[in-house]
């Protein structure tokens, strides 16, 4: 008879389950309602480029994940950041503002943010895995977060693929929206 591995015993200041998925969903619904304002900037400067047509596939991605989150946020009684007024301002503001630098910075921007979300996801999912056997809406959390971080790697390569990497100053462009995106996860978390 083979004994399963244990799962290490919780430490005191681990958050138990509840507290856990009331931090991943309010992060989550708050990531993916910015993320749904920086493409609306993107296309009030971009609405008539050739760009558009993928800005708008990804900005109506974006709000089927907004929805489903926002779904989740009241199926987990979870509490939504405090932020989402400072996150309307500021996904649109740096949408807006990386299109006006040019169509390259606009997906170089794109770029940035889809790769700390790509990590984000990453992380939660292992999380939630080691964590399957605590509660049965752990699976349906885990099932969404793989699906989207699948689009959202969807929406890096699509920026990409349409020039980010030619964006003037592409390394410090991107080094500065992946530290803003990851200061906005760790605020969303908290607040």
């Amino acid at each position: 008879m083979t004994v399963p591995p244990r799962r290490p015993p919780r430490l005191p200041g681990d958050p138990g389950r509840s507290r856990m998925i009331d931090r991943m969903v309010r992060v989550d619904h708050a990531g993916e309602y910015g993320a749904v304002r920086i493409y609306e900037g993107q296309l009030a400067v971009l609405g008539a480029s050739p760009d558009a047509p993928t800005i708008r596939h990804m900005a109506e991605q974006e709000r089927h994940h907004r929805a489903t989150f926002e779904r989740l946020v009241v199926a987990n009684r979870a509490r939504p950041t405090l932020l989402l007024p400072l996150w309307h301002v500021a996904g649109f503001v740096l949408g807006a503002g990386t299109a006006l630098m040019g169509r390259e910075a606009a997906m170089a921007c794109t770029v940035a943010v889809e790769e700390v979300i790509d990590g984000h996801y990453a992380r939660q999912i292992a999380e939630l895995e080691a964590r399957r056997d605590e509660h049965p809406g752990n699976a349906e959390l885990k099932q969404v977060c793989e699906q989207f971080r699948e689009e959202e790697l969807e929406h890096r390569d699509a920026g990409l693929d349409h020039g980010a990497e030619r964006a003037p100053a592409y390394g410090a462009l991107t080094g500065a929206v992946r530290a803003a995106t990851r200061l906005a996860i760790w605020l969303s978390e908290r607040v």
